[in-house]
């Protein structure tokens, strides 16, 4: 696992302009002290799944979001996954806060690419033993995008275990603790041509596509 530096600087809101040298030597640090502290952990889940017009069936799990049942649409296997990098970043967030605002904002942008990335590697576990099936994946979808309802994190953490097996927790709101850390579906398609082979939408030019994830 591995902080992605350009990604970093893409979540800090820079597209194309020139950085100053303090500010990638803050990046460089707080990029390497994540990655030395961080404690990535995840699970991940592979579940039979059954998709309607407005509704997906998961595990047992009923999922009412039409841009869900868009993404897996054709699918009748699907991944749920939740990964963490653990606590590293919320400690550096709540200490630099106090001292060096730059450095918290650098550490929130950090975060989000090292998560990411790590997601990134366990998703390609799942290609990988997908592959070996004959099956493709669909771009990972998450609670919070579109109208897949945050509400659904309580279901998916009682499917997982989260808090047990990886030690997520949930606020009132349904928000992560810690803060970086994901759940996902992940479809699985027996045909390529569906699947989605860019690592994120916005290195794509497809604007159009059905699967498209708006920020990403």
């Amino acid at each position: 696992m591995r902080v992605d530096r350009k990604e970093a600087l893409r979540y800090l809101g820079y597209r194309g302009q020139e950085i100053e040298g303090q500010t990638l030597q803050m990046i460089e640090e707080i990029a390497a002290e994540l990655e030395e502290n961080s404690s990535p952990k995840s699970i991940y889940h592979e579940y039979g799944c059954k998709v309607t017009k407005d509704m997906v069936k998961l595990g047992g799990l009923e999922i009412k979001s039409h841009n869900l049942s868009v993404n897996l649409k054709g699918c009748e296997r699907a991944v749920l996954l939740a990964a963490t990098i653990g606590r590293t970043a919320d400690f550096m967030i709540r200490k630099y806060s106090i001292s060096n605002f730059a450095k918290a904002a650098i550490v929130q942008a950090a975060g989000a690419a090292c998560i990411e990335s790590y997601v990134d590697e366990v998703e390609e576990a799942v290609r990988k033993d997908a592959a070996s099936r004959g099956l493709y994946l669909r771009p990972r979808f998450s609670p919070g995008y579109g109208d897949f309802s945050l509400e659904y994190q309580k279901d998916i953490f009682t499917l997982l275990e989260c808090s047990k097996r990886i030690g997520i927790t949930l606020t009132e709101g349904n928000l992560m603790m810690p803060s970086k850390s994901v759940t996902a579906v992940i479809g699985l398609t027996a045909k390529e041509r569906e699947s989605c082979q860019m690592e994120k939408c916005s290195l794509c030019a497809k604007t159009d596509c059905e699967f498209r994830q708006e920020g990403d």
